[in-house]
């Protein structure tokens, strides 16, 4: 089994993340961001990751450093329980409907952290939830799992639908990229022989 625990304390966050990438989709999310708990709960679902999460942050502020903090740590344990990343697939994508809305997402887990996002939404806010922060967490765990990530919006109105649709498709391509290939017999899925 794939999994790890990482804990990161700040001035700002306390975060706590356990991760089984080989799970079934069962989760524990308590970041206290209400939006951000439901987008984790659904990323675990449609990826099939168990996936526990904690957070105590500074949201008197704002939610900005929970946002962001949560995605360092799930980008880190992410890329800590994919170990020497032997016989996975690497490469995932999905074109997604969520009701009106639809994304594309890919990804590569490819040792090389970029992320392309151009999903435009109309509300600044979904709850009290600042939409600009979905970027953020996208920035932070693809900084630290070492991952190409791209999320677009094809179609959409409803800025709820939109970015539920984003994590949705984000756990899919994180599910298929991180998926072992078993006809790779544990072979580096690169010609140069690392990710």
């Amino acid at each position: 089994m794939r999994k790890s625990e990482i804990e990161r304390t700040t001035g700002e966050t306390s975060v706590r993340v356990s991760l089984n990438i080989d799970g079934c989709g069962e989760s524990e999310i308590s970041t206290g961001v209400g939006f951000l708990d439901h987008m984790l709960t659904l990323f675990a679902r449609h990826g099939r990751f168990d996936l526990n999460v904690y957070c105590e942050g500074d949201t008197y502020v704002d939610d900005h450093h929970s946002v962001e903090d949560v995605g360092i740590v799930l980008g880190t344990a992410f890329r800590e329980a994919l170990g020497d990343m032997g016989g996975i697939n690497r490469y995932g994508n999905i074109i997604l409907p969520m009701d009106e809305a639809l994304i594309l997402a890919a990804a590569d887990i490819s040792g090389r952290s970029f992320l392309s996002y151009d999903v435009c939404v109309q509300a600044q806010k979904i709850g009290t939830f600042d939409t600009e922060l979905a970027e953020e967490f996208f920035a932070a765990f693809v900084r630290n799992a070492q991952v190409t990530l791209h999320v677009r919006k094809l179609s959409g109105t409803n800025s709820h639908h939109i970015i539920e649709g984003a994590f949705k498709a984000f756990g899919r391509v994180m599910r298929e990229a991180a998926a072992v290939d078993e006809s790779l017999g544990g072979a580096v899925p690169s010609t140069k022989g690392v990710l």
